[in-house]
């Protein structure tokens, strides 16, 4: 999910989708989130303790849930835990508990045919991240199979000009799967060409998508959303892998030995040269940023889950994970 859900399987029509931290050295946002769903909060100052230890009960139901990854191969599996934690590990002393609504941290449709887990972190003020958001969607298929969505995405704040990180695989079959990996700009890079070159020439990022272009069963992937073609950058990886030749021992060969090592160091330079790396940030363009990061954030909401979750979970279920989400998405 940046959930960037693909809209190859949104338009087709078979689809179904076309740490441990200080509870009072948070965001105003997290403290906002804090008192909506612990009231005792506004009632018992005195009882911090008790509401953060309960809170931290919430983050560990919730973490396990998502972290479990119940529905994808034991390759993809391990993927996702190894960029999760190695983010998670970075940022440790920064994240703060997710306080979702455990009905929001995990919830189906009223069928059971879908199943999803979010979990989001916001980040404490010194943090240059805004908040870490992570899921997965589980989709039976009406013409049996299943479509399964596992996702990683970074904000970051407007302390820093740096792209944020989008991970997101979409598998519709065994031996069928498009992978989205992309570090979004968030400035315009003709107006701003030293940060082409920071944070995409100087990285080699590109270097990443050639190599696994080179994989015989990797094809590239074109949205046929000119917006998601729009906030991309010049080195997103997009592909289509397709094994049916090979079938599901050639996927997850090409899952463990290709997408892992490739995803990892494509974090790895994210983390070092771009999230932790320090960045003078003007008032111009602090303003250019919060104004470009709600613009994306709301239109990621309007394309990509706003119509997709009424369908998938029935709209009780969707308006109650979207307006959790758009808590967040708020600049």
């Amino acid at each position: 999910m940046e959930v960037m859900i693909c809209d190859h399987f949104r338009s087709s029509p078979l689809s179904i989708l076309s740490s441990s931290s200080s509870c009072f050295s948070a965001s105003p946002r997290y403290h906002l989130s804090m008192l909506s769903y612990f009231p005792s909060l506004r009632l018992k100052p005195s009882s911090s303790s008790v509401s953060c230890s309960l809170m931290e009960e919430t983050h560990n139901q919730g973490r396990t849930k998502f972290m479990d990854f119940p529905f994808v191969s034991s390759a993809q599996k391990n993927l996702m835990v190894d960029l999760v934690s190695t983010l998670e590990n970075r940022f440790h002393s920064q994240l703060l508990p997710c306080t979702l609504p455990l009905d929001v941290q995990y919830y189906q449709s009223q069928t059971a045919t879908a199943q999803a887990s979010l979990h989001i972190r916001s980040a404490s003020n010194e943090s240059p991240v805004d908040f870490v958001l992570g899921s997965w969607v589980h989709s039976e298929l009406p013409t049996g199979g299943s479509l399964d969505i596992t996702s990683l995405s970074a904000y970051l704040n407007s302390s820093t000009d740096a792209p944020n990180f989008v991970f997101e695989m979409i598998r519709s079959s065994p031996t069928m799967l498009v992978l989205i990996l992309d570090l979004p700009p968030r400035k315009d890079l003709v107006l701003w060409p030293d940060d082409l070159k920071t944070f995409y020439e100087d990285t080699q990022l590109d270097t990443h998508r050639q190599a696994l272009e080179r994989v015989p069963e990797v094809q590239p992937y074109f949205s046929s959303s000119l917006y998601i073609r729009t906030v991309s950058s010049p080195t997103a990886i997009m592909v289509r892998i397709g094994t049916e030749n090979g079938g599901v021992e050639r996927m997850e060969e090409i899952i463990r030995d290709h997408l892992h090592p490739i995803s990892k160091q494509v974090l790895g330079i994210w983390l070092d040269r771009c999230a932790c790396a320090k960045r003078d940030v003007g008032e111009a363009e602090i303003a250019y940023l919060k104004k470009r990061d709600g613009l994306i954030r709301n239109k990621t909401i309007e394309i990509d889950l706003g119509s997709s979750f009424p369908r998938l979970f029935g709209p009780e279920v969707a308006n109650r994970v979207l307006e959790a989400i758009k808590g967040y998405f708020t600049v």
